[in-house]
């Protein structure tokens, strides 16, 4: 749990990092083209910026979302059914998200060779692109990570939605 607890940590102060640097660089933007003159286009790599930091941003906070319980779900049936039949449906739905995040990571993945291959950089921060595209990957594995706990026990992300309906 320990592991658990310092990864949680870390994911909160790099989703808390990048908002206030996303709001921070905004702000110095907003103030350059208003005052800065001629010197405000030395300010148009913000824009890209920030737009790369909020594809981190949603990536990386899927896992505590998942464990947190404010994922979108339906759970009129899994709510009506008894506990021994609901037990095998979270399982299932637990080993399909596990397994789905999984997929998606890989091909994420898959998807970060082709593009470093290819030598793409981004306009105006010109970074390789392929690094942009690990958003996805770190995102999916978090996720994975959460539905994989989740199935083997180690957290209960569904009583988590359970207080957040109360």
């Amino acid at each position: 749990m320990k592991a658990l607890n310092a990864l949680r940590l870390v994911e909160r102060s790099i989703l808390i990092f990048l908002f206030l640097a996303m709001v921070a660089l905004y702000f110095v933007s907003v103030v350059m083209r208003e005052f800065g003159g001629t010197l405000a286009s030395d300010f148009a790599w913000i824009e890209e910026a920030v737009r790369l930091m909020s594809l981190f941003l949603v990536f990386l906070a899927l896992g505590l979302a998942l464990e947190r319980g404010k994922h979108v779900s339906i759970t009129n049936l899994r709510d009506a059914l008894p506990p021994g039949l609901r037990r095998p449906l979270l399982g299932l739905i637990d080993l399909t998200g596990l397994a789905f995040s999984l997929y998606l990571a890989w091909l994420a993945f898959a998807l970060v060779r082709f593009v470093m291959k290819s030598g793409q950089r981004s306009p105006t921060l010109d970074i390789p692109m392929g690094l942009i595209y690990l958003a996805p990957v770190a995102g999916f594995v978090l996720l994975g990570l959460r539905y994989g706990l989740s199935l083997f026990g180690v957290i209960d992300r569904f009583a988590a939605q359970k207080e957040g309906e109360a």
